[in-house]
């Protein structure tokens, strides 16, 4: 079957190959976001975009001083760093969506949300993508996973069935096209249970019913990659975990691929976790640790300078 035949028997409306990201809604209940605008005007840029992942105010923050254009709140790293327990849907929507505020109201740049499977039924789903849309967010990433969901690299995970995944994205969807400034990433976990070629076609039926970002979860190999891009013309997003299950490529390589967003959903929590317990073996040994931030960086960070200047305006 070559691109365009897509046969999907859900009563689809396929928007066929889409050029362009689809503009906000002009009209509804939401207002403009600057998040979502932002998003769209970066994709429209022919470079790849590397997006570290963050988890906190402070890791969004470093991200957007580094020079980074956009973000992700990782759902492995807030249930990590927020409840100290694993990404298999501990964590509700309520505290994702506080943790996303607090992440929110510390930058400027656009970030996406991890939605996990949207929290329930297709009324959670529209209330999920809508909470996300009104918390600033510029995306939401809905997966098609069972839930309680879990990590996409690790074992034990499992897909819902096709009717049941285009069910779920269809309310994200509706939730967009009623009003809600945001835009959708669609992913699939079908590779690791049921293969390369239903993942395939799983992508290629949320592009056909408008998802705004497409990405395949853990494909194994550099050819699989290939055939993920070759197979959709929306923007597509990599996963780069540091001993996952994708080949860890640089990013001139991905985007010889055809990838438009570099996910690093581990580099920073990974990152900080091993400097905390170096710091934690000195603290035992008695000494004071080296690597670490001097204290009048850090209070450049979270903003005391700013601070002080707003009590001496007057």
């Amino acid at each position: 079957m070559r691109r365009g035949e897509l046969a999907i028997t859900h009563n689809l409306t396929t928007t066929g190959p889409r050029a362009s990201i689809r503009r906000a809604p002009a009209e509804g209940s939401f207002v403009a976001n600057p998040g979502a605008q932002a998003l769209r005007r970066l994709l429209e840029r022919p470079e790849l975009l590397v997006m570290p992942c963050c988890y906190d105010g402070l890791s969004a923050r470093l991200i957007e001083r580094a020079g980074f254009p956009l973000s992700f709140m990782s759902g492995f790293s807030v249930a990590a760093a927020r409840l100290g327990l694993p990404d298999t849907g501990l964590i509700s929507y309520g505290e994702m969506l506080d943790q996303g505020r607090a992440i929110l109201e510390s930058v400027s740049i656009p970030v996406i949300g991890d939605g996990d499977t949207g929290y329930g039924n297709a009324a959670n789903v529209e209330r999920t993508v809508e909470g996300y849309a009104r918390a600033g967010f510029a995306a939401i990433m809905i997966e098609d996973q069972v839930a309680p969901k879990r990590c996409g690299h690790t074992q034990g995970k499992d897909v819902i069935a096709r009717d049941d995944a285009i069910a779920r994205l269809k309310a994200a969807l509706r939730a967009r096209d009623s009003g809600a400034d945001i835009l959708i990433l669609a992913r699939t976990d079908a590779r690791a249970t049921l293969g390369l070629e239903e993942a395939l076609w799983r992508m290629e039926a949320f592009e056909a019913l408008g998802a705004d970002i497409l990405f395949l979860e853990a494909p194994n190999t550099r050819a699989e990659m290939e055939a993920f891009n070759r197979r959709v013309t929306a923007p597509t997003m990599a996963n780069l975990i540091h001993g996952g299950r994708t080949p860890v490529l640089t990013a001139t390589e991905l985007e010889a691929l055809g990838y438009r967003i570099a996910a690093y959903p581990l580099a920073l929590i990974g990152a900080a976790v091993a400097a905390m317990e170096q710091a934690l073996e000195a603290l035992k040994q008695g000494t004071m640790p080296e690597a670490q931030a001097g204290f009048g960086h850090l209070l450049d960070i979270v903003g005391f300078d700013a601070y002080n200047q707003r009590l001496n305006k007057d």
